[in-house]
């Protein structure tokens, strides 16, 4: 759990209600669903919590039942919430349906009109929440839910630059949520990519926002996507993503990349067999390298931190990777026994 001390991060994000079918039934079929918390930057306020760090969340959780269980499960994992507050409406949900054999998993949003994206947030205080962290991360998918949470995303961010915080981007690109509004997402993310010190993307975001495609295949076109992206946006310091080789719904391949403007490093390829659950595996991995960064270990490091977190989390149901620093440290990609 954290202790005391400074916020080490803090996440500005809504929080939500994830319903999954059982047995890998699919939705229409389904008898009984069950229940986790999660949400992007929850995941990884609560992931960073449970390794040790100071963390806060800004969100508006509902009053009512459902944001009970949110404020709770984020309390529990001892991330701070006095930023956050009750507000009237309703919890965001999202409904999974989890994938199998070659099937893929599929989520359907129920997000609309909840109390976190109808709320006023041209009246929150960014300077008071931020006074004392040291990084902000926020994710793509905040503001893809509407124009008035894209201002806000920006003005957190804007926020944070002038208070000398360091500033994490995870891209998240949902086309889903941006083609719900008359949204222009490549001049709304590029304008925030250019307050951002990390950059959690890949080569694919990168074409999106450079509306440029890249050659070459493996590590190669990450790196030459990399160089264009820091090219682009000059405050950045690093871009991080993961490589996923899909074989099944239960096999995944998976490998870990930090770049830098001077140089690119990328983990060995970590295979997963026997998924329990794949949702929260990027948050995973964001909260990973953080916890490097933060610490101020090398990016090689920072980046193996990262796989062994995304890979423990693909092991538990649920969104949030509650693993403490023994477990991330002592991973080693191989199957194991009964630790005793």
């Amino acid at each position: 759990m954290a202790g005391s001390g400074p916020v080490r991060l803090i996440g500005f994000g809504e929080v939500l209600t994830r319903l999954a079918t059982r047995g890998r039934v699919q939705l229409a079929q389904a008898g009984a669903l069950d229940l986790h918390i999660g949400g992007a930057e929850a995941n990884v306020v609560a992931a960073l919590a449970t390794l040790g760090h100071r963390t806060a969340m800004v969100s508006a959780i509902p009053q009512g039942g459902l944001g009970d269980g949110a404020w709770r499960a984020l309390a529990a994992a001892g991330v701070d919430l006095h930023h956050s507050f009750r507000a009237p409406g309703r919890q965001g949900l999202y409904f999974l349906t989890p994938g199998g054999s070659l099937r893929p998993s599929e989520i359907l949003y129920d997000r609309a009109d909840s109390a976190f994206a109808l709320h006023d947030w041209r009246r929150f205080d960014w300077q008071v929440a931020f006074a004392d962290a040291e990084w902000l991360h926020v994710s793509g998918i905040t503001p893809a839910l509407g124009p008035g949470l894209a201002r806000a995303t920006h003005a957190a961010m804007a926020a944070a630059r002038s208070l000398g915080m360091r500033v994490s981007l995870d891209g998240n690109y949902r086309p889903a949520l941006w083609e719900s509004w008359d949204s222009d997402p490549r001049t709304i993310l590029t304008g925030l990519v250019r307050m951002a010190d990390l950059f959690f993307a890949n080569h694919r975001d990168m074409a999106l926002l450079l509306d440029h495609p890249f050659s070459g295949d493996g590590e190669a076109r990450r790196r030459e996507a990399a160089l264009a992206g820091f090219a682009a946006f000059p405050n950045l310091q690093w871009i991080a993503s993961t490589a996923r080789h899909v074989e099944t719904s239960d096999c995944h391949r998976l490998a870990a990349r930090i770049d830098t403007p001077e140089t690119g490093f990328q983990t060995r390829e970590v295979t997963m067999p026997g998924i329990i659950d794949r949702i929260g595996g990027g948050d995973a991995f964001a909260a990973g390298v953080l916890h490097g960064l933060i610490e101020d270990m090398p990016v090689e490091r920072a980046a193996e931190l990262g796989l062994a977190l995304a890979c423990l989390k693909h092991s538990v149901p649920g969104d949030m990777a509650l693993f403490t620093r023994s477990d991330v440290e002592g991973f080693s990609g191989e199957g194991a026994d009964v630790k005793r």
